[in-house]
Parts: structure tokens; C-alpha cells; sequence
């Protein structure tokens, strides 16, 4: 691609990432809500006598409600996955595609059995659920985005780091 390209592409691809940020990442709660409430149902369905209304889960003959709040489909999560792929320069779109559909259900499945692993606590009345749920929220969830990214960026063999290779680039360009 010739440098006008590239500094479209560029253009391009910030322009995306402040799009899908308005307002308050909607979409990726509207997309990935019933995503993962419904597989946690289905697990949960496994083992106990579930019902469903919206986002909570009822445990029938225990009356618990484990209600997902959005911050439980961890959209921003979603949303740092899209910007770790529109920030990096040098990846065709069939590519970029692929990489965040990857990335996208990678973040999904570990989302899903965290939720799962957190209602099991829930429903024994576990000591550790808080601990748990607090190692969960401010640690892990970001080594799944970070370790997801790592392994997604070998996987593709990406070279490019996000923001920096754009930037070097247009340094580059204005010498």
C-alpha cells in the first residue's frame, strides 16, 4: 500500500475504535450479553434446576439469582482486544478478522468458566466467593486480555506493536 494509504488506514482504524466506544460500548454488551448468559445457563443446567429470565439465572430449589450485570460481560475487555488489533499496523482485513473472532472467543470461553467457576461459589455459600470473585475482577480478567493478546500476536506471527509502529510510522512520514 502507497503512504497516503497507509495514513488512511491509520485514519481508519482510530476512527473505528472511537466509534465503537460511543456511547458507553453498547455493542458489545448488546452482542456479547446473551452470548454468555446463555452457555452459563446451559452448564449450570447440567447440574442443578435452572431458569432463565433476561440476564439472571435462577437456581429453582435453592432460590438464588446469580443476576450477569454488565460488568460480568466485561465489555471493555471485548473493546481492549479491538483496540490491541486496530492499533497494530501491517495486518491485511481478512486477517485483522480472523484475529479478533480468535481473540473474541478465546476472551469468551475464559469469561464463561470464570462466571461458572464464581456461581458454584456462589451456590455452596463458599467463604473464598469474595477473595475469589476480587482476584477475578482486579487480576485475572487482565491477564486473559494481555495473555490472549500474546498468544493471538504468535499465533499470527504479528510483528507491529500496537500504537507504536503507527506512530513510528508517522514520524517516519514527516522526516
Amino acid at each position: 500500500m502507497n503512504k497516503k494509504g497507509d495514513v488512511l488506514g491509520i485514519i481508519v482504524r482510530y476512527a473505528i475504535l472511537i466509534l465503537v466506544a460511543i456511547p458507553n460500548l453498547w455493542l458489545f454488551y448488546k452482542v456479547f450479553t446473551p452470548l454468555t448468559v446463555y452457555p452459563l445457563y446451559l452448564l449450570l443446567s447440567i447440574f442443578y434446576d435452572v431458569s432463565i429470565l433476561n440476564s439472571t439465572i435462577l437456581l429453582i430449589n435453592q432460590s438464588i439469582p446469580i443476576e450477569l450485570i454488565g460488568a460480568c460481560v466485561a465489555g471493555s475487555a471485548y473493546y481492549l482486544l479491538l483496540i490491541l488489533n486496530l492499533s497494530t499496523r501491517e495486518i491485511s482485513l481478512k486477517k485483522r478478522i480472523k484475529m479478533l473472532l480468535w481473540a473474541f472467543g478465546a476472551f469468551l470461553v475464559l469469561n464463561i468458566l470464570r462466571i461458572f467457576l464464581l456461581s458454584l461459589l456462589v451456590i455452596s455459600n463458599s467463604k473464598f466467593l469474595e477473595i475469589t470473585h476480587k482476584i477475578f475482577w482486579y487480576a485475572l480478567s487482565t491477564i486473559f486480555v494481555v495473555a490472549i493478546w500474546f498468544a493471538e500476536a504468535k499465533a499470527f506471527k504479528i510483528k507491529s506493536i500496537p500504537f507504536y509502529s503507527d506512530i513510528r510510522f508517522l514520524y517516519k512520514k514527516q522526516r
